[in-house]
């Protein structure tokens, strides 16, 4: 690893460059690998595109697993049929209740009665497996292993973290303490970086969250932030990511897929404008940390 002095003037150059990136070309963040199927995915209607809530997510569960239904979209028979789509005949609907809010006249005699009121509403939907006309989308694709980086997987084998791999998601657990990542084959890359560029930087955001666990450097955020402490940290990870990627030479020029991921969080925290700068130092003082495993070998 360079020296410190070497280390802060790279952080700065990153850190710099990608705020030059979101102020000049903000976008949204792409989501560099494909989201698998799982045993547990929330059903979603057909016409909103939207998941169901509350008691009907478990309805619908109940119901698919009791018909030995895989797909997850549902809908009513109308909104099959403005796809398109036809229900069966013969094929039974399930029970999902959605609530209607009406205005009337607030009780004189409770003053926190606003005159709102909800009524609930039964409606029946079909699974996507009991209609015809239908094409759900193709299950994710396997791209196979992606290019190991010898000096990467080095760096992060030296740090002993319990690192796994399986399943649609990447995340740090903090009440198991270890990292999950998606299945390298399910990396596809995004428009400005390949699937090996986005599996390392993935890793190198999860393990900037292991990191900052009670245990190591017990990284908190106080008062200055508040219920914004969820924001700062995904942007601590994200420049983490970013100034290990420079460090272990990953790439040569910081992705724009971390300016569009910090600049998603930046613009929750847009009423505090040195907030990147916080997270930053913090970033810094976690590359930090992850180095020093590595030290003497």
């Amino acid at each position: 690893m360079q020296d410190k002095s070497a280390k802060r003037d790279v952080h700065g150059d990153v850190t710099a460059k990608i705020i030059a990136a979101i102020e000049t070309n903000p976008l949204e963040p792409q989501m560099p690998w494909h989201r698998a199927s799982a045993p547990l995915v929330l059903p979603v209607n057909i016409a909103t595109g939207h998941a169901y809530q509350g008691i009907n997510i478990v309805t619908l569960w109940c119901a698919a697993q009791q018909a030995g239904y895989h797909a997850n979209t549902w809908g009513t028979y109308k909104q099959w049929q403005e796809k398109d789509c036809q229900v069966r005949k013969g094929e039974k609907a399930s029970l999902v209740v959605f609530y209607r809010q009406y205005d009337t006249e607030p009780n004189p005699d409770d003053e926190g009665d606003d005159g709102r009121r909800r009524v609930a509403k039964a409606s029946w939907a079909f699974n996507a497996q009991q209609v015809d006309g239908y094409c759900p989308p193709p299950p994710p694709v396997d791209h196979g292993p992606i290019d190991r980086l010898a000096r990467v997987d080095a760096f992060t084998a030296a740090t002993k973290a319990d690192i796994r791999h399986g399943g649609p998601r990447a995340f740090y657990r903090p009440s198991a303490d270890y990292i999950q990542m998606p299945d390298e084959g399910l990396f596809t890359g995004t428009a400005t970086s390949g699937r090996t560029e986005s599996y390392y930087a993935v890793l190198l955001h999860e393990l900037t969250h292991w990191v900052g666990a009670e245990n190591r450097l017990n990284r908190q955020f106080g008062k200055r932030f508040g219920d914004d402490a969820y924001a700062i940290e995904e942007m601590v990870a994200e420049l983490g990511a970013a100034f290990l990627s420079a460090e272990l030479g990953i790439t040569v020029e910081p992705r724009a897929d971390h300016a569009h991921y910090i600049g998603h969080w930046l613009s929750i925290l847009k009423a505090d404008n040195r907030a990147i700068f916080a997270a930053a130092a913090k970033a810094s003082e976690a590359v930090r940390y992850l180095a020093k495993f590595s030290e003497g070998q």
